[in-house]
């Protein structure tokens, strides 16, 4: 019965499968502990299929099936999936300055490239890290409008001003599709046609174990933090199953463009488009990502290497420990990726027919609210990069990369940093510098709730360069920012930033002596 196969750790299987063992026995032991952990992982999915009936059992079969590969190729990986001395840099032609794509000007008639064009937005995650319950894409950024208000208002723009038929495509996670649904009705007289697809639903698995932590398929109680929705490289295989691919390629569309719904820089770029679908067709370009000059902040980001002869996304989770520091650095590394996509609809199809879509695993452990230790796997949509013909880097201006992550950004979507036209926003022509200034609020402004508290109106800082806020801090109506302005409250400290104070490169100290910087 191999009942040791419970307590047989992760650690020492990691260690077992990774460290190319050449003693034959070791091999064979090896061998036989991962089919042993992949028959129980396959015998514990089909329990808990049998747990449910019906519809939900069909998609979970659907959805196991895709985590079965991830688990299998999970067991199979052998060290890093890149060796350093392998990278080089992207041909020069490979990554094409955005200018470059521009200066060819746009067709007479935009409308033909528009309608072969489909806009998908990852619609998976939660509000959570900013304290908000539900869909991240329903909190309000800007004038009241959400993240999808204003998605759905720059394509009605779109769709108005050429007369066309551009569609917006929702992929959302088991999280946040009820929620999202509700709210869908109120754009029903847009001129933008919404679909929705789910991404997969896939089980947590026990860090010792190796075994689902679930003992069904429901989502309630403790039960609900067995599941987890697998990253946006999910995207291929669920669009695919969900039968929409197949329906918008009947449709004429060619083309789809990618973007976390949070990124408010991520609008349809008209030049772009243009480029994708004036290639012959023996040179189609079917897979295009942005990338852009990289600053301290983003020494995270993924980056573009030559790798084997591909251009492939090299993600920092993917780097020897070794050469962290080198990844890092902007000098070698100096662009990332931006997290916006074009991708060809045909190629996605026949990748997925082909069983060829290749993308590296990502391991993010996470520890339950009981203690448990479990791991989740998953992986990126950037990195199928390296499956398609043709791929291509444009390195874009930096205004398309605009996350919001945290309530600093929110601080910098929400001032008279920028201007809202149809749903876009763009950066005010009185700002001198192209670049937006460094904002970094302290733990009182973590919440949306207590950030805007905090604020009676949103400070003018077309001036600023760079806000640290420490501490308990409030801001009166019409203050105004400029340079480097630096506030901490110390500890039981408050500080009241009187209404029409006007600040400019200051320290404002927990005692409430203001100092010249």
């Amino acid at each position: 019965a191999l009942n040791f196969r419970w307590t047989f750790s992760f650690c020492t299987l990691r260690w077992g499968l990774t460290k190319g063992v050449a003693n034959g026995g070791m091999a064979q032991f090896q061998e036989m502990m991962r089919q042993q952990l992949e028959s129980s992982m396959h015998d514990e999915l089909e329990k808990l299929l049998d747990t449910t009936t019906g519809a939900e059992r069909e998609v979970s079969k659907k959805d196991f099936e895709g985590f079965k590969n991830l688990f299998h190729r999970f067991l199979q990986v052998k060290g890093p999936s890149v060796e350093w001395i392998k990278i080089q840099r992207p041909p020069e032609d490979s990554i094409q300055p955005y200018d470059k794509i521009a200066a060819r000007g746009l067709p007479d008639n935009v409308a033909n490239s528009l309608n072969k064009l489909v806009v998908v937005k990852l619609n998976g995650g939660l509000g959570t890290s900013m304290g908000c319950k539900g869909p991240k894409s329903l909190i309000s950024v800007r004038n009241e409008n959400t993240f999808l208000d204003l998605t759905v208002q720059q394509i009605e723009h779109l769709n108005k001003t050429y007369n066309t038929d551009v569609p917006l495509v929702l992929m959302n996670s088991f999280n946040t599709d009820e929620d999202t649904k509700k709210i869908l009705q109120k754009y029903t007289h847009h001129r933008v046609k919404i679909h929705t697809f789910n991404q997969s639903r896939y089980p947590r698995v026990n860090k010792e174990s190796l075994l689902p932590v679930s003992t069904n398929l429901s989502m309630n109680g403790q039960n609900a933090e067995g599941w987890y929705p697998p990253g946006h490289g999910d995207i291929y295989a669920s669009f695919y199953n969900s039968g929409l691919l197949d329906q918008l390629i009947e449709q004429g569309k060619e083309y789809i463009f990618v973007s976390n719904i949070d990124n408010l820089g991520a609008t349809v770029d008209l030049h772009i488009l243009h480029h994708l679908v004036s290639q012959p067709n023996g040179k189609r370009c079917e897979f295009v990502m942005e990338v852009t000059d990289k600053t301290r902040a983003d020494v995270k980001g993924g980056t573009l290497i030559q790798y084997e002869g591909k251009l492939r996304l090299l993600e920092i989770a993917q780097v020897p420990k070794t050469h962290v520091d080198e990844f890092k650095s902007v000098s070698k590394f100096k662009i990332f990726n931006t997290n916006n996509l074009w991708i060809s609809l045909p190629a996605i199809k026949r990748l997925q027919e082909q069983n060829a879509m290749d993308m590296e695993i990502i391991v993010n452990p996470k520890t339950l609210d009981g203690g448990q230790n479990v791991i989740q796997l998953e992986t990126a949509v950037g990195a199928a990069i390296k499956c398609f013909d043709n791929a291509l880097g444009i390195n874009v201006p930096r205004s398309r990369f605009l996350p919001v992550k945290t309530t600093s950004d929110l601080l910098l979507v929400m001032s008279n940093l920028y201007s809202l036209e149809a749903g876009s926003l763009t950066m005010s022509p009185k700002r001198e510098f192209p670049t937006t200034p460094h904002v970094k609020l302290g733990s009182s402004f973590t919440k949306v709730q207590e950030y805007l508290i905090r604020f009676e109106s949103i400070p003018d800082m077309l001036e600023l360069d760079h806000l640290t806020v420490s501490g308990d801090v409030t801001f009166g109506k019409n203050v105004s920012l400029k340079g480097t302005v630096i506030i901490i409250a110390n500890h039981g400290d408050r500080i009241d930033i009187p209404a029409g104070s006007m600040l400019e490169n200051k320290i404002v100290s927990g005692n409430l002596r203001i100092l010249d910087h």
